[in-house]
């Protein structure tokens, strides 16, 4: 759908089977991005997800003076500076990528010029001073320029040295550790970080950490706590990088094959999404065995996973921390379960697109669950029928997928699915093309 409506009206539909072919990981294209930007030599990115977080990746890389060509839709060519970025003066629009933000400020702390960064309101109140404390410690000359401890921010030319071992929080976002991480080889000096507190989401660090070893920087851990940047690191271009396919956006797909499968009559249904398998490095296929927990079934090979049921879905209690953006299918799934379904470590729902927590539990509620949530958890207990509603998204494209979920046991309306341009643009062509009426 290239042309979005201001809603979407999706029928009632008895199932879903068929293959799909996932669009680029959103958490690796931006990564993938950035350090070829900054490698030596000249690299061509394969699998490129077009969306509008990594729109505005590329147009920040553009502004501050990155060559970057298109080959075909999902594949560029990026000419890197060699970690001297060409533009010492440009203001840059982030709109509301969190990572784009949390790693372009830290890269633009080392480039000594001066650079304004801001984004959309929502992005104004996504808390970032733990990464500027971060990169204080080490003499990054970064201020707020209206509220202290949020975007929009200023970074002036300054002298990076590193002495102690820098300290970072990690129980809020560990994007804050991936964009100091990714910064420091441009310091060529070696580099310890220490966290503070326990590292949520430590498969999108895992990420981090590969695409890092891709571009010529290989990264010592301590568990998750310490983490070294040897002396002399630097980004080498690879040539040729290919991203796989979204581990986030295939739960909503392997979603829709748990549940419909979970039907009586339609045991023999599944949905396989490809381009991401056992062999993945994004923490979010472990989505997969979530599912299993709720009683589906799921085979997987390097390159694909399938999801189907041979029985009804069954409520779970689960441990999140690791699987924050794919637990939020969880909750919709829940829907369809028998018993009620508890979500844990999902503080950082509070942080994001918008406060995930307090949204899901208002629609699940319009869909007639019953609903407690605290700090990090949320509890959903399953409606003895679905009400249909009109699913409000909040300009986040993981609502809007989520909710679609819900057509699979009454008519849904979802508001402004064009939210979905964030990370998957096809996702409702797709998800037509999967069901049936």
């Amino acid at each position: 759908m290239s042309d979005f409506p201001p809603y979407l009206d999706l029928p009632r539909v008895s199932g879903a089977e068929g293959r799909v072919r996932l669009p680029g990981s959103k958490s690796i294209t931006l990564r993938a991005l950035l350090l070829a930007a900054l490698a030596e030599g000249e690299t061509r990115l394969e699998g490129v997800l077009e969306s509008d977080d990594s729109r505005v990746m590329l147009d920040a890389l553009r502004a501050l003076g990155v060559e970057w060509t298109a080959v075909d839709a999902d594949t560029l060519r990026v000419r890197g500076s060699g970690g001297a970025l060409p533009v010492k003066s440009t203001s840059i629009f982030v709109g509301n990528s969190g990572v784009s933000t949390r790693s372009l400020v830290a890269a633009l702390a080392f480039a000594k010029g001066r650079y304004e960064i801001d984004g959309v309101p929502r992005m104004r109140e996504r808390p970032i001073r733990d990464l500027v404390d971060g990169l204080r410690q080490i003499g990054a000359a970064i201020r707020y320029a209206q509220n202290d401890g949020f975007p929009p921010l200023v970074v002036e030319p300054a002298d990076i040295v590193v002495r102690a071992p820098i300290k970072v929080r990690g129980d809020v976002s560990s994007q804050f550790l991936t964009g100091i991480l990714q910064a420091l080889p441009l310091a060529g000096q070696r580099a310890e970080i220490e966290v503070e507190g326990t590292l949520i989401s430590t498969p999108y660090i895992a990420i981090t950490l590969s695409v890092m070893r891709s571009f010529g920087v290989d990264i010592a851990r301590d568990g998750w706590q310490r983490f070294v940047v040897p002396a002399g690191a630097r980004y080498r271009s690879p040539g040729r990088y290919r991203i796989e396919g979204d581990a986030s956006g295939a739960s909503y797909l392997l979603a829709l094959g748990a549940i419909s499968g979970s039907r009586p009559g339609r045991h023999d249904r599944a949905i396989r999404v490809e381009g991401v398998g056992k062999a993945s490095i994004q923490g979010d296929v472990q989505f997969a065995r979530a599912l299993e927990r709720m009683g589906a079934t799921i085979a997987a090979g390097d390159d694909w996973i399938e999801a189907g049921a041979q029985a009804p879905l069954r409520g779970v209690d689960l441990d999140c921390v690791d699987i924050p953006d794919a637990a939020m299918t969880l909750a919709t799934t829940a829907l369809f379960a028998r018993g009620p379904t508890m979500l844990r470590g999902i503080g950082s729902w509070r942080v994001k697109e918008t406060d995930r927590i307090a949204a899901m539990a208002i629609e699940l509620r319009k869909v007639g669950a019953k609903i407690d949530e605290g700090d990090d958890w949320l509890r959903i207990e399953p409606p003895t029928a679905l009400q249909s509603a009109a699913i409000d998204t909040y300009d986040d494209h993981r609502m809007a997928m989520c909710f679609s979920l819900v057509s699979l046991g009454v008519p849904v309306r979802i508001n402004d699915p064009g939210c979905v341009r964030k990370t998957y643009p096809a996702f409702f062509d797709e998800f037509r093309r999967l069901v049936q009426p």
